[in-house]
């Protein structure tokens, strides 16, 4: 039985130092049926040589210019080159591990349609990793054993933007890489929620994730703090919001106090409660700040909780169980 085709996208610019590693980890996938098209967006340094050399002796690897600029432009430009039955996405400055396509295609094709293909990754950093991409790593692979990624996507991105794979029909029926909003990995993770694509479990590690100091999801505003809960919101609002019931911001810290901005420039009503004294009885924006235990005295509401600090989000989670409340329907972490 032949092995289905996996068109694999990599945008890429500047990244000469790295791409050779992330080429060699996709010659070396032991599902072999595959075509990558690298697109150079508008790169300065020797990447669409070095990326031009493989090409010239493997026929799966397919090297364009990007039609426009920008990664949303080189992805759209890559996709229209690709033929695929399963699409995914790699970017030039990491690796896979030898058995990631194998592996995705494998969940897919035991799981069928409406089902996303997602990996374990491994983040590293040639200067050593931070405490807060630690946590994320861990944070992202404890949802991913379980398939329960969309479970807090109101936190963070929870699909990693060079590991997943779909069925290309599917990916078509959510409008693939269509969307000019960015960031454009995160929003493309609130159309598979969407469009309830099921996540697939998976235990074993599929990415190897770099960082470094230049990355683009480090430098470039699109990818700024304002970008992601603007997002969050909008997608909150369209999926999940119920108009119907009380809308409540939990904390008044600086995420508390943006998000409160975006929903009264959305002209949508909420309260407002937090558990600082100094803060307790002000207001901010003309909004009353209330003492927590306010909630209780709200018919059936729906809490957005902005406190970031762990220990207090393991405090908040504990108090509305002891409500009997569901997450993402009853109460939203966004941070």
């Amino acid at each position: 039985m032949s092995q289905p085709l996996v068109s694999i996208v990599v945008p890429f610019k500047n990244t000469e130092v790295f791409i050779v590693e992330c080429i060699r980890s996709i010659l070396n996938q032991t599902h072999t049926n595959w075509e990558v098209i690298f697109i150079d967006d508008h790169s300065d340094d020797n990447s669409y040589n070095i990326v031009d050399s493989y090409a010239q002796t493997d026929f799966r690897i397919k090297l364009y210019k990007n039609n426009g600029s920008g990664i949303i432009d080189a992805l759209q430009t890559a996709y229209k080159q690709s033929s695929g039955t399963y699409i995914t996405r790699m970017d030039s400055d990491d690796m896979m591990t030898p058995i990631r396509l194998e592996t995705m295609v494998s969940n897919l094709e035991k799981h069928g349609r409406k089902h996303l293909a997602v990996g374990q990754v491994k983040y590293f950093r040639a200067d050593g990793l931070s405490d807060g991409f630690a946590r994320y790593e861990q944070w992202l692979n404890s949802l991913t054993v379980e398939g329960e990624n969309y479970s807090e996507i109101y936190k963070e991105c929870v699909i990693p933007s060079p590991c997943w794979m779909l069925h290309r029909d599917d990916f078509d029926a959510c409008d693939g890489f269509n969307s000019n909003i960015y960031p454009e990995d995160y929003e493309l993770a609130f159309r598979f929620y969407k469009a309830g694509y099921t996540c697939i479990p998976c235990d074993k590690v599929l990415l190897h994730w770099r960082d470094y100091s230049t990355r683009t999801s480090r430098t470039h505003e699109h990818y700024a703090e304002n970008s992601f809960l603007d997002l969050k919101v909008h997608y909150f609002l369209e999926l999940n919001y119920d108009k119907t019931r009380p809308l409540v911001i939990w904390g008044a810290g600086h995420k508390g106090k943006t998000l409160a901005k975006i929903l009264l420039k959305e002209n949508i009503p909420f309260y407002w409660i937090c558990d600082n004294p100094k803060k307790i009885g002000k207001h901010i924006y003309d909004q009353e700040l209330y003492n927590f235990d306010y909630l209780a005295e709200l018919k059936q509401p729906q809490s957005i909780v902005t406190v970031a600090n762990s220990e207090a989000q393991k405090e908040i989670k504990s108090y509305f169980e002891t409500k009997n409340t569901e997450p993402m329907i009853d109460y939203f972490f966004f941070c």
